[in-house]
């Protein structure tokens, strides 16, 4: 099938719009494979203190310089039920490398937090930095300069994104992501989300809700819905980091542990030393990034992506667009429903199909790039098939060619929607963005009066009061980056869905983030500028009649132009957002944040700075 005419344009736009950036990033790159890629590049002193603390075996080969050396990146912790099972991942890499003659050192660990654990927190503000500083923590471990390639071992919401900037910038060494996959089905969705809705409106206890939590959240791995976390491995998948068919495999299994053995071993096969050198920085390129949101488009993915992939692809050397996004979107067919698109979850969308059925539709369709180099050492042809055990050893057959529950994963020519249900909202309150793929068509417009929050709790009490029992829009401010850190709004979802279902018109807007938990009530999010950085939601005054649009992408505000032009832009009270647990270390984070459809990153756009310096300077500007 030749490729979707609108797939190719947006890549051509993307490359044309990063052809200089991305030059540049490609130059460096190959500079850093001739300045040199691994330990023999190290002096005698340089490498002692590197192999000190290996044992012998690993020692005497390290000292050779004609097999491979792995750094692991790993982000365990044993708290979070997602990096719990990459406690043993190490010994399993370390092993598989001295099955082939090579060697694999634990280069360095990286934080792990859990919005789940943090929702509705002052933690949480520390959240979205986190993908930054999980970037540049990777850069330290990496930056000894040992390693011929490396593995990155993460799972959730910013880890992934972090690991990946981190991989794009060490873009010389071949990488490969190994996912620790999900926990086991447990308490379905739809009771679950019972149970919060009743706790909301007061006819649960805290009882049972934990109850209700604790059976959904059970055991190790992944969280079964399809929230940021198991939109990072669909992505990196549909990018070819992943082995095909690696995602979405429970941990603890015979097949997660052989999955994890093959990693290490097909990692050691692309460094120079194995003979078939692919460089991360040869493999991802902007076919690579449009396959990402194709994928993400076509499963109703985590609108997290559309931050979190504009920073991705700034340390690639790409600049997107959330236009990119939208144009995508509209040709991109909504395949899968998986909680909060549907009831379902992870695991029964593997038992339907899996991510074999799901490469099969789109690049049938002609709706990904698959032509491009991956870590199995294929295109993306190979990730039709799904890996087997047949008498212990590892191999891959051909997926299904039909789904098995199409309540669940569909054909491209019985989608659940003709759209990937993602869109960006323009108006006279900035630029945002809105997932609707879980949004019934009836409730995609809504005009009320808004009610203004500055902070979501206030929200919550105003809801407890009864204040809120009409057709409203909440517009919660002040919860950008360079406000607080960009917090996830979860535990507004119960309140505003219980409004909805007694009759009401409900939406929300905010300069903050929702998430994969973005769910039935429209959510106008990401809104840019922020209200702290002169956005116009800081004009908005309780009352103000705001028009949300979804099907054509408008967010107004209905008020005469000349006195919307003069009405006063408020600052907002922060400070009780800038202290506590560990809050106040992240200033300089704040300051440095860029806006949402920049990527929101602290980093900066690198090439795309470097070139900003370089440019020739017009008549009249300073020296």
């Amino acid at each position: 099938m030749p490729l979707n005419q609108t797939v190719a344009d947006v890549t051509r736009r993307i490359e044309e719009r990063s052809k200089e950036r991305r030059a540049l990033y490609e130059k460096n790159m190959h500079d850093q494979y001739k300045r040199g890629v691994h330990r023999g590049e190290l002096s005698c002193g340089n490498l002692a203190h590197g192999v000190a603390a290996c044992g012998s075996q690993d020692k005497n080969q390290l000292k050779l310089m004609n097999s491979a050396n792995l750094g692991i990146i790993s982000a365990y912790n044993d708290m979070l039920s997602a990096h719990q099972p990459l406690e043993t991942f190490p010994a399993t890499i370390k092993d598989a490398a001295r099955q082939m003659g090579s060697t694999a050192q634990f280069a360095g660990g990286v934080p792990a937090m859990c919005d789940g654990v943090t929702q509705g927190q002052p933690g949480m503000e520390l959240s979205l930095f986190s993908r930054d500083v999980i970037a540049m923590a990777t850069a330290v471990g990496l930056s000894h300069n040992m390693f011929d390639g490396a593995l990155y071992l993460g799972v959730c919401d910013k880890i992934v994104p972090g690991l990946f900037i981190a991989a794009a910038r060490f873009g010389h060494l071949p990488a490969t992501f190994v996912p620790a996959g999900p926990m086991p089905s447990g308490l379905p969705n739809k009771e679950k989300a019972r149970v919060r809705q009743l706790f909301a409106e007061g006819k649960a206890t805290r009882e049972d809700l934990l109850e209700a939590e604790s059976q959904s959240y059970h055991s190790p791995g992944t969280c079964t819905f399809y929230g940021t976390a198991n939109s990072n491995q669909l992505m990196m998948e549909m990018m070819g980091l992943h082995l095909p068919g690696t995602s979405f495999v429970n941990p603890g299994t015979e097949m997660r542990e052989a999955l994890t053995q093959f990693a290490t071993q097909q990692t050691i096969r692309n460094t120079e030393p194995g003979g078939d050198y692919r460089p991360f920085y040869k493999q991802v390129d902007a076919r690579a990034i449009v396959n990402a949101i194709v994928g993400l488009l076509a499963s109703g993915g985590s609108t997290n992506h559309t931050l979190h992939l504009v920073a991705m692809a700034a340390a690639a050397g790409l600049t997107l667009t959330w236009d990119d996004f939208t144009d995508l979107s509209a040709v991109t067919p909504s395949l899968m429903h998986v909680y909060p698109n549907g009831q379902a979850d992870i695991n029964h969308f593997q038992a339907a199909g899996g991510m074999s059925f799901l490469f099969r539709e789109l690049i049938g369709a002609g709706l990904v790039h698959s032509d491009i180099p991956t870590a199995f050492g294929t295109d993306l042809t190979a990730y039709t098939q799904e890996p087997f055990l047949e008498d212990g050893e590892l191999i891959w057959r051909e997926g299904p060619e039909q789904s098995l529950d199409e309540d669940v994963l569909r054909p491209v020519s019985n989608p659940f929607s003709p759209t990937g249900g993602l869109t960006v909202l323009d108006g006279n309150l900035g630029r945002g963005v809105i997932k609707i793929s879980a949004v019934k068509q009836e409730h995609r417009l809504v005009e009320a009066p808004i009610r203004i929050f500055e902070d979501q709790n206030d929200l919550q009490s105003a809801f407890e009061a009864g204040e809120l029992d009409r057709d409203v829009i909440a517009v919660v401010r002040f919860q950008g980056p360079q406000a607080n850190g960009m917090p996830e709004l979860h535990k507004l979802t119960p309140y505003l869905g219980v409004l909805q279902d007694r009759g009401y018109k409900v939406a929300l807007v905010t300069d903050g983030r929702m998430s994969g938990a973005s769910g039935k009530v429209p959510a106008a999010i990401h809104m840019t500028p922020e209200a702290l950085d002169g956005g116009p939601l800081g004009k908005l005054r309780d009352g103000d009649i705001v028009r949300l649009d979804a099907d054509n992408g408008s967010l107004e505000v209905k008020i005469d132009p000349q006195t919307w032009a003069q009405r006063e832009q408020l600052s907002g009270d922060l400070d009780h957002y800038h202290m506590g647990l560990g809050r106040e270390l992240f200033s300089g984070f704040r300051q440095l944040a860029m806006r949402g459809e920049e990527g929101c990153s602290v980093l900066g756009g690198f090439e795309a700075a470097y070139l900003q310096r370089q440019a020739p300077r017009t008549h009249g500007e300073d020296a």
